[in-house]
């Protein structure tokens, strides 16, 4: 799928537990599955996923920059903690014109008050949050129609 548009998916820190951390709030699909979900759905819209995760903010900002270098169609992130905490993520979003769609499987909105704060969307094109692991999938329909 080499000559299909990428789309970046990356991940911030815990998220490599999903299915194990708190399936109350975060459900029981891993990310091994939400990734072949992506795939799925990424292949019958002609387009092709570049999933990552990574415990470390610079990888996430690196991967930023690379998702421009290389022209992504787009970046779907989900940086988990570092949504409420990382001013480097929102310059490393700010710097590019890959277009940035903020995903979370939970609803910062009804969770503690810190996580009101979303300094990724700030700078990201939309936020699609609430829907489990579904919300990985409307963010890739979203990235789609960009």
């Amino acid at each position: 799928m080499a000559d299909h548009p990428t789309i970046f998916v990356l991940n911030g820190p815990n998220l490599n537990l999903l299915g194990l951390r708190e399936p109350e709030i975060y459900g029981s699909d891993t990310l091994d599955d939400i990734a072949g979900q992506l795939e799925d759905r990424a292949q019958a819209l002609g387009l092709s996923i570049d999933m990552r995760q990574s415990n470390h903010e610079g990888h996430l900002v690196d991967w930023l920059h690379e998702a421009q270098a290389t022209g992504a169609k787009a970046v779907l992130l989900n940086a988990g903690a570092y949504t409420h905490t990382s001013v480097a993520l929102l310059d490393a979003i700010r710097s590019i014109t890959t277009p940035v769609i903020e995903v979370h499987l939970s609803n910062p909105h009804t969770r503690e008050d810190f996580r009101h704060v979303s300094f990724v969307g700030r700078a990201a094109k939309g936020t699609i949050c609430g829907f489990g692991a579904t919300s990985y999938l409307l963010a890739l329909e979203a990235a789609a129609q960009l």
